[in-house]
């Protein structure tokens, strides 16, 4: 079906990211799987060509498209159509960047965003512990204030982007007895002394994109490095992993469609019983049933997309998007594989990748139950 979210320059843009993947990118792909993560040429490139800050203002290096997220949406849908897993790039772009545009002075948007938009500094966001994932009130990571300086201790784990991040936005307990109202967060340059980078953590899939353990060791941060107000951090986290949760669903439903364009060359061409796989009665039925499911989470997404872009998608209904799109992605990407035979267990075939890639979308960023107690909750249950 027609989509009517994009206008010509957004189609412009989608043809200028779809010819730097298949240049820059695919060709060295197998190279950054090795690796855990991309090069940093990868990061100067993107910024080069202005990918890394599209909404940040003109001023400060970026493309000045300050109430747009449809940019994001296609980096994220081309690297899909190019099977390509770009989880750091998102991070950056989706999920840290609102933070830095958001909740900075003047003074701080003039130290870190012309850095984050050539790619010459790479962020994450230090939220998950050990002992707190989808509970971040259970963080236990503290800043203690000492002068101008905050004093940091504690550890965090399954970071994105950590074994690479120049800059993380980092979430502490300034006040340990106040519960959420003692949230803070701390902009920290990595190589502030104290900061550690643990192991790199081995995952099923998402191979070039890198996930790491951090810890934190007395570790002095200025407190010009505040984001917002101190206790503040918990409603700014709130409200941007609103976003997240979109971005995440952007991917998950342009994995799905993927798997669908490659599943359908799949069959075409793969021989059994004397004829092509896609003759066969039972595979048209899976795939018109999986292109069917694909139309209902595109017309999905995109009426949540329209939300944001008006600035009323909420809480609630970027829950429900993320529930339905990677649950949706995990069903139509296990449906493909099984049209594959045994190929589709073969790591060299697209499809074992995306069956890989895809189970974890369901567990990060609040996972499937979390995404289910946000919607009763907001059902009044």
């Amino acid at each position: 079906m027609r989509r009517t979210l994009f206008t010509e320059e957004h189609e412009a843009f989608r043809k200028l990211v779809r010819s730097f993947y298949e240049k820059e990118a695919v060709p060295h792909y197998a190279e950054w799987e090795a690796a855990g993560h991309p090069p940093r040429d990868f990061w100067l490139q993107a910024g080069e060509l202005g990918l890394l800050g599209v909404q940040v203002p003109e001023e400060f290096g970026g493309g000045g498209e300050s109430a747009t997220f449809l940019y994001n949406v296609i980096l994220t849908e081309e690297a899909q159509r190019a099977g390509l897993a770009l989880g750091g790039l998102r991070v950056h772009t989706d999920i840290c960047m609102p933070y830095f545009l958001e909740l900075t002075t003047d003074e701080q948007k003039a130290r870190w965003l012309p850095r984050l938009v050539t790619g010459e500094a790479v962020s994450a966001l230090g939220m998950s512990e050990p002992g707190a994932g989808s509970d971040v009130k259970a963080l236990r990571t503290t800043a203690v204030r000492d002068g101008e300086h905050y004093v940091v201790n504690g550890a965090k784990t399954f970071i994105s982007n950590g074994l690479v991040a120049d800059l993380v936005v980092l979430c502490v307990k300034t006040d340990p007895t106040a519960g959420r109202k003692g949230i803070s967060l701390l902009v920290v340059e990595a190589d502030t002394p104290g900061f550690e980078r643990g192991r790199k953590l081995e995952k099923i899939g998402l191979k070039s994109q890198d996930l790491a353990e951090l810890s934190f060791t007395d570790m002095r941060v200025p407190v010009e490095n505040l984001l917002g107000a101190e206790g503040d951090g918990w409603p700014h986290l709130t409200r941007n992993l609103a976003q997240e949760r979109l971005s995440i669903a952007v991917n998950s439903q342009a994995a799905a469609a993927q798997a669908i364009v490659t599943t359908v060359d799949y069959v075409k061409n793969r021989q059994a019983f004397g004829t092509t796989v896609a003759s066969f009665q039972n595979t048209k039925f899976e795939l018109a049933a999986c292109a069917t499911e694909v139309e209902a989470g595109q017309a999905l997404l995109d009426n949540a997309l329209q939300a944001n872009e008006l600035g009323e998608l909420s809480g609630a209904d970027a829950a429900k998007v993320k529930l339905y799109c990677t649950e949706l992605q995990g069903r139509v990407v296990d449906r493909c594989l099984q049209l594959h035979g045994g190929y589709g267990y073969i790591l060299e075939y697209p499809i074992a990748k995306a069956y890989a890639d895809a189970r974890v979308t369901r567990i990060y960023a609040g996972s499937s139950e979390i995404m289910k107690t946000i919607i009763s909750k907001d059902m009044g249950l």
